[in-house]
């Protein structure tokens, strides 16, 4: 039973975090972003995130029972994002609700997300996006909206299985043979422009000077972790390139059908 008022039915505990503030600006949510605890329990997870001292929480919480816990009301800004930033907009924690997965992460293993666990999340996620109109394509990882400092939820997170569920916008990879050149570190000029331009449209934090440095190459990492999981190296591969062709478009569609859930 819930110990207090939840904004899900699907919470199963509610376990109040000191860590949040108000919305800059009165500002409503229209990102839900996804993470890993990266911490080797879920009890120290849970500890952390309600610790005044850490200066970190998130909305919720899902075990790898499926159980959920609230910490946050989602019309509080938690402290889960970090340093952040999307389709232009740093502070992603004031238009954002947040979901720590438990899962230990890179740094223990990155064991496999149990099904009863994905299950859940898929439930949350949906209620979440349904709720607030979360357009698909605002469905992220932390690594997208913090590329240079954050993996998580990591490349084993099954994103195909919640787009199948009805949380996120996701299209079939291309094959890594996919023919054509690759665009590197140390690369310049109008090809590598409009890469860059072309991440940004879709929403990454990249920069637009023509360069292929090595913040351009961890922004390209994170849409492979997210979107081409089968190899994630920095590298804009013609597969890599395709594959966010094919994501654009098939975003292109979904916000000409509904501009606001998209």
């Amino acid at each position: 039973m819930t110990a207090s008022p939840a904004d899900s039915c699907l919470v199963s505990e509610f376990r109040p975090s000191p860590n949040h503030g108000p919305r800059a600006g009165g500002r409503e949510p229209d990102l839900l972003v996804l993470h890993y605890t990266g911490m080797p329990s879920t009890a120290e997870a849970l500890a952390r995130l309600c610790d005044p001292a850490a200066e970190v929480s998130s909305h919720y919480l899902v075990r790898e029972d499926g159980t959920v816990v609230q910490m946050v009301a989602e019309a509080r800004r938690a402290w889960h994002a970090g340093a952040s930033c999307w389709a232009g907009e740093g502070d992603v924690n004031s238009r954002s609700i947040g979901i720590e997965i438990a899962n230990p992460g890179h740094d223990f293993g990155t064991p496999p997300y149990p099904d009863a666990q994905i299950e859940a999340v898929i439930a949350l996620a949906r209620d979440i996006v349904l709720r607030r109109r979360i357009r698909a394509d605002h469905v992220l990882g932390h690594s997208d909206v913090a590329p240079a400092r954050k993996r998580d939820p990591g490349e084993g997170f099954p994103w195909r299985r919640l787009a199948a569920g009805g949380v996120g916008l996701w299209v079939d990879p291309v094959g890594l043979t996919e023919p054509g050149p690759v665009l590197a570190p140390g690369d310049r000029g109008d090809d590598v422009a409009a890469l860059q331009a072309a991440l940004a449209d879709y929403g990454f934090p990249v920069p637009r000077d023509g360069v292929y440095e090595a913040e351009m190459a961890a922004v390209v990492a994170a849409f492979q972790r997210h979107f081409r999981p089968a190899r994630i190296d920095g590298l804009a591969d013609a597969s890599t390139r395709a594959t966010l062709t094919r994501l654009r478009a098939a975003r292109a569609r979904l916000i000409t059908v509904d501009p606001v859930l998209g």
